[in-house]
């Protein structure tokens, strides 16, 4: 005999619109992140400038969020599912940036993937840090 699990009706609504507050956000960001990469900007070493861009970006915005949210606990957790997972997750490229990295050493161009690689973590890392300031 199997057990059954029983989950209160009110927790799957929940969970339903959690999940509606992502996929919308997902949504709004993805198609920034198509309509960002648009941009011809591109470089002859075969650099992802666009992609770079958009990474840290993501990561400023996500900063922004995040210290909005830290000082306003007013914020209704769904906006910030909205914002946070939905949008951010939607537009920021991880999984892009690891195909161009991979893309750029498996062409041999060694020094330009290390390169994008540092410039993606270290200017993320300080556009959080930048939007934690700039919302202070």
């Amino acid at each position: 005999m199997r057990a059954m699990i029983s989950i209160p009706g009110e927790y799957r609504l929940s969970m339903i619109l959690n999940c509606l507050f992502v996929g919308l956000g997902g949504f709004v960001g993805s198609v920034l992140r198509y309509l960002v990469s648009l941009i011809p900007l591109e470089h002859e070493s075969g650099f992802p400038l666009v992609t770079l861009g958009i990474n840290v970006l993501g990561a400023f915005l996500l900063g922004l969020i995040m210290s909005v949210a830290g000082r306003d606990a007013g914020l209704d957790p769904r906006t910030l599912l909205f914002l946070k997972v939905g949008v951010c997750g939607g537009f920021t490229t991880f999984s892009t940036f690891a195909l161009e990295a991979h893309g750029l050493l498996s062409g041999g161009k060694s020094m330009v993937a290390l390169l994008y690689m540092v410039l993606s973590v270290v200017l993320c890392v300080f556009a959080i840090y930048g939007a934690g300031v700039l919302a202070r």
